[in-house]
C-alpha cells in the first residue's frame, strides 16, 4: 500500500482494524496477525482452521476451505487464490498468490469401483510453500506438493511433487524453464578474530 499521512493515514488503519474485529468475529476460527490487511474480501468453510501471519495482505476474494488448517507466513499477499486444506498447507513468508488454487487432496478415490466410496487417506497429503514463492495466474498446486524457496510457479502451470528452490516451472505438467543463480551467501562471522 502507498505511504499515507496524517489523518487519511489514521482513517486507514481504522478501517482495517474495523474489518480485522469483523472477520475475527464472523470466523472464530480464522487467527489473523499483527497489521493483516483485508481490502478485497476471506471467506472460510468447512471447519478450515486459518492462521493469517503478520502484515499479511488480503485482495480480492480469497478462499478457505476444506477442513484442514491453512498456516499463512508473513508479508504474503493473497490476491483471489482458493485453498482445499484437508489436512494442511503451509505457506512461506514474502510469498506472492495470484488468481490460481492449492489443493491437499483429491476429493474422490481414484481407482473407478471405489471412486463413490468415501475418501481414503491416499487422496490427501499436506502441500508446503516455503518463503518468497510467487503462484502465477490460474496455476494449481497439487497434494503433496512443495515449492522449495525464491521458485515460480509461472500462470496455468499444474504443479504436483517437489519443486527445487530458485526455479521456474511452467505447463502440465509443471517442468523447469529457468533457474536463478544461486543467492549470495551472507560471510558467517569469524570465531578467531579478536577485537583487541
Amino acid at each position: 500500500m502507498r505511504e499515507l499521512s496524517g489523518v487519511r493515514r489514521v482513517a486507514a488503519e481504522s478501517v482495517f482494524a474495523l474489518r480485522r474485529a469483523w472477520y475475527r468475529t464472523r470466523y472464530p476460527s480464522l487467527t489473523l496477525g499483527k497489521d493483516v490487511r483485508i481490502v478485497g474480501r476471506l471467506r472460510v468453510r468447512g471447519g478450515t482452521k486459518v492462521v493469517l501471519g503478520d502484515r499479511v495482505r488480503v485482495r480480492k476474494l480469497v478462499r478457505f476451505n476444506g477442513g484442514g488448517v491453512v498456516h499463512v507466513g508473513p508479508d504474503t499477499l493473497l490476491n483471489g487464490c482458493w485453498i482445499m486444506a484437508s489436512t494442511s498447507v503451509e505457506i512461506g513468508a514474502r510469498c506472492l498468490l495470484s488468481d490460481g488454487g492449492i489443493l491437499d487432496t483429491d476429493y474422490h478415490n481414484l481407482d473407478p469401483e471405489t471412486r463413490h466410496d468415501p475418501p481414503t487417506d491416499r487422496t490427501r497429503a499436506p502441500v508446503v510453500l516455503e518463503d518468497n514463492v510467487w503462484l502465477g495466474t490460474a496455476s494449481l498446486v497439487l497434494k503433496g506438493t512443495r515449492v522449495g524457496c525464491d521458485s515460480v510457479v509461472a500462470a496455468g502451470a499444474v504443479v504436483r511433487g517437489d519443486v527445487p528452490p530458485r526455479v521456474v516451472v511452467s505447463g502440465n505438467p509443471a517442468a523447469i524453464v529457468k533457474k536463478f543463480p544461486a543467492a549470495p551467501q551472507q560471510a558467517a562471522p569469524d570465531p578467531e578474530a579478536s577485537e583487541d
